[in-house]
């Protein structure tokens, strides 16, 4: 595949800077690093383009915390100039890590996301008898700089460009030489590439009839169960000795009848539905939110719009959950105003 050149030229035009700006301030205004960076906008943009020609850029401190839904995990969330510099990077990069992708993967990808990967599985679950499911092992913490820099290589030639996605990989570690943060603009597109080179493995070496893969979360259909377990083993090695990492320790196979969890639901060759664990979150965060608007934490739009999405998660993909989502929302009390004040959010 022909590499990319002459890329950071673009990353460094004003435009390309000012664009980047409006993305990484969405719903970032009234932050107090951001509304420092906007205070002296041309300043900035102006002192960020040089520094990004001049290769004098250095990533500044990042923000962490602990998120627990759906489960824990430590987010680690670069500054707001640094922000800047990751959109304004993926303004120009995002075509060409989307090029090498192949249409089966899923993740960070206009036009694609998580309701088009639970499709796709389910249309496989119809062709096929069996399927094998895998994950990573630590997988944002676990890829290797070095294996992840040297693939960059491969895909852009720009020196420039390179220099600059090293010091950004360089400036996080969860170990010597290892990890990329979660919650990372740049972090997203090299982890998914990085798997880049798994899709084709699966797809171009093995031959896999079904591939669907959703950042680390990967499935492999075939028609017996002595077929997956070879491609499970082969998918293994590869892991190892090409990318540098481990499967989780419990890779499943089973027959499609009896139906497999994937991104939140449970997919069967027939009709998809939510998952255990997606109804008992939904249930979860839908009186969390009551409780807070009862206290007066949350206002009543806001209460509607965060409970919006909670619906529209559920409702996903021609997800068939009408009549337990229905039973859920029924069960919460209502009047003219909205919901009743006296709701003890049980």
């Amino acid at each position: 595949m022909k590499r990319a050149g002459r890329l950071m030229e673009r990353v460094i035009e004003r435009d390309n800077l000012r664009l980047a700006f409006w993305k990484a301030a969405r719903g970032k205004r009234t932050k107090r690093d951001a509304a420092l960076f906007t205070a002296r906008l041309d300043g900035n943009l102006e002192d960020l383009a040089r520094e990004l020609d001049e290769e004098t850029h250095a990533a500044g401190p990042y923000h962490q915390f602990t998120i627990y839904d759906p489960k824990q995990r430590l987010i680690t969330a670069p500054c707001f100039r640094d922000r800047v510099v990751h959109h304004a990077i993926m303004n120009v990069c995002e075509p060409e890590f989307d090029r090498f992708l192949i249409d089966d993967t899923f993740a960070c990808r206009r036009g694609k996301g998580r309701i088009a990967a639970v499709e796709r599985a389910r249309d496989f679950a119809r062709r096929c008898d069996f399927f094998l499911k895998l994950d990573i092992r630590r997988y944002f913490d676990s890829i290797a700089h070095s294996v992840l820099r040297q693939r960059l290589a491969r895909r852009f030639k720009d020196r420039r460009l390179l220099d600059l996605f090293g010091r950004i990989i360089s400036g996080y570690e969860t170990a010597p030489e290892r990890g990329v943060p979660i919650g990372s603009l740049t972090s997203q597109h090299f982890a998914n590439f990085y798997l880049g080179w798994l899709d084709r493995f699966v797809k171009e070496t093995l031959r896999a009839g079904g591939y669907v893969r959703y950042m680390d979360d990967f499935v492999v259909w075939g028609e017996d169960r002595r077929e997956l377990r070879v491609a499970r083993d082969q998918i293994g090695e590869f892991l190892v000795h090409e990318l540098c990492l481990e499967l989780k320790p419990d890779p499943y196979i089973n027959r499609c009848r009896v139906g497999m969890d994937f991104l939140g639901c449970r997919i069967y060759p027939s009709h998809t539905t939510l998952n255990r664990r997606s109804r008992i979150r939904f249930q979860r965060q839908l009186r969390r939110l009551v409780r807070e608007h009862q206290r007066g934490n949350l206002g009543s739009p806001e209460l509607q719009c965060r409970a919006t999405a909670l619906v529209a998660f559920t409702n996903a993909g021609r997800t068939a959950s009408w009549r337990w989502r229905n039973r859920v929302l029924g069960s919460l009390p209502v009047d003219d105003q909205g919901l009743v004040p006296g709701y003890p959010g049980r």
